[in-house]
């Protein structure tokens, strides 16, 4: 790809693929032309890519970038480029492909693996769905048909290297007994405290900053992680946090540590049903409208638990009854039925067994990919 038009035809093929789709998420056109765009997205500090659009007779017929993210290869030790936006018709000519030129690149690049789907950080949409395709999906994962996974296996050479999971959580009628005891407990033990957040204290007495500090700690360890740089920090601060509604934002602070964050949770209303009625992604003439209803007027049932994170010293110590403690009564103000949770390796058996009192079910399984290059 060379011109800002095959750029534009590249964010757009997701949109004519999905069409009509009814549990597909799509992104919008401005957040996808932010991250794809080289003088726009901080991660291009780290990162390099390049993005290729796939025809079939005459016709656009697939698209997918690879990444090479030089943070995470040297944190990790592992030289991979990685596969991400992709998506193909059915077609395994098409998907081979698409495939083929990752591999091509990442060979040139001094390359020995390719992984994905991943973006360029944990930011991005990860893991290809291989369960729970007729689940609504949400702003921050993939959704894709049925048949890329089983595209990959045609074309053979691809294993399993990580799988994610996510839940549907019930919101219960008054906070459980449960979460309610350990919050008490741990306030008075720990002294352990929720905080609420103003616009001024996230914008200009940077809270904003210190959260996605605070995700860096927590988040460090994790399968592919590359830390935010600064930079990154504040493009996401104001990328995110303007629209959010911070009554579903709760950090917890540790009052004998000088007011340390110990934890956070972002949730927000889903989004899905909104973007779907977003013509190709755009903000207008009426995509606006919509999402600021889901955003502001709550106009869905459903809240996604977008990022929560604990500092390894407290994830034990009871911190997050005391998150849930003070966001549930807002979901059952809100109108909230469920809650879906952003995606967790399946093997965090501490993470998802704080879903407990909410009767988790677990509703799809994604899956990172890898794939050995030949020299």
């Amino acid at each position: 790809m060379e011109s800002r038009s095959d750029l534009r035809k590249f964010i757009d093929f997701h949109y004519t693929l999905y069409k009509g789709n009814q549990y597909d998420a799509p992104n919008l056109f401005s957040d996808d032309w932010g991250t794809l765009s080289k003088d726009k997205n901080a991660a291009f500090e780290f990162c390099e890519s390049e993005y290729y659009l796939a025809y079939k007779d005459g016709k656009l017929a697939g698209r997918v970038a690879a990444i090479i993210n030089r943070k995470a290869n040297d944190k990790w030790n592992r030289p991979c480029v990685r596969f991400g936006w992709i998506d193909f018709i059915d077609d395994i000519e098409v998907s081979t492909a698409l495939l083929k030129a990752v591999e091509d690149y990442g060979r040139q690049k001094g390359m020995t693996e390719m992984v994905g789907p991943l973006g360029f950080t944990d930011m991005d949409p990860e893991g290809m769905l291989i369960w729970g395709f007729e689940e609504l999906g949400t702003m921050a994962t993939i959704y894709n048909y049925p048949y890329y996974p089983e595209h990959l296996e045609k074309i053979g050479g691809f294993e399993k290297d990580n799988d994610y999971v996510e839940f549907k959580l019930y919101i219960p009628k008054e906070v459980p007994e449960k979460y309610a005891k350990i919050a008490a407990l741990v306030e008075k033990r720990y002294n352990l405290h929720v905080k609420k957040l103003t616009k001024k204290e996230v914008f200009e007495e940077g809270y904003g900053k210190r959260i996605f500090q605070l995700i860096n700690e927590c988040f460090k360890d994790l399968y592919s992680y590359s830390e935010l740089s600064e930079k990154q920090v504040e493009q996401y601060v104001n990328m995110y946090l303007p629209m959010a509604d911070l009554n579903l934002i709760t950090l917890i602070e540790d009052w004998n540590n000088d007011k340390k964050l110990a934890g956070v949770g972002i949730t927000i209303p889903s989004l899905t049903k909104a973007l779907q009625k977003c013509y190709k992604g755009r903000l207008w003439p009426f995509g606006w409208y919509h999402l600021l209803r889901a955003i502001k007027h709550h106009k869905t049932n459903v809240v996604d638990l977008y990022l929560v994170g604990f500092l390894p010293e407290y994830r034990s110590k009871g911190a997050n009854a005391l998150l849930f403690t003070d966001l549930i009564p807002r979901y059952i103000d809100y109108g909230f039925e469920w809650g879906e949770t952003n995606v967790e390796m399946e093997d965090n058996t501490h993470v998802q067994s704080q879903w407990g009192p909410l009767d988790p079910q677990m509703h799809k399984r994604r899956r990172c990919f890898k794939k050995q290059i030949k020299p």
